[in-house]
């Protein structure tokens, strides 16, 4: 594989985990007000070939935040413990949208990679078609 094939696919590999990181953290906003729910994290790990790292990324297993959420005294919600305690979801809206924030950022990063190594890749048909 040549290197501007390689950054090609490492640019898309990485596209394609940060769009993954954008529903990840879609599921975590749309259930923010859902009793009990957990927060979902994500991992990234780089792909080997053999002995090298080939520049790619894959998507880990998606793991649930160990915090417990808030926890209010209301023994007349349908959620409410023994004691009379509800707890809420452990998503902070602030941190979701930061990692949305950081995870566009990222994709138009490596968007931006696979235009530039497809304009080089485009430049070096061009000269050798002369």
């Amino acid at each position: 594989m040549n290197p501007l094939s390689k950054a090609m696919s490492a640019a898309s590999s990485g596209m394609d985990a940060q769009a993954f990181r954008l529903q990840i953290v879609s599921e975590n906003i749309s259930n923010a007000d859902t009793p009990g729910y957990q927060r979902k994290l994500l991992s990234f790990q780089s792909i080997m070939d053999g002995i090298s790292k080939t520049g790619e990324v894959e998507v880990g297993p998606v793991t649930l935040d160990t915090r417990e959420g808030e926890r209010e005294f209301d023994p007349g919600h349908p959620l409410a413990d023994d004691q009379g305690y509800v707890t809420f979801s452990n998503v902070t809206m602030m941190t979701e949208l930061a990692d949305a924030r950081e995870a566009g950022r990222s994709y138009e990063a490596n968007l931006a990679t696979f235009r530039q190594a497809r304009e080089m890749y485009g430049s070096l048909i061009d000269l050798l078609r002369r």
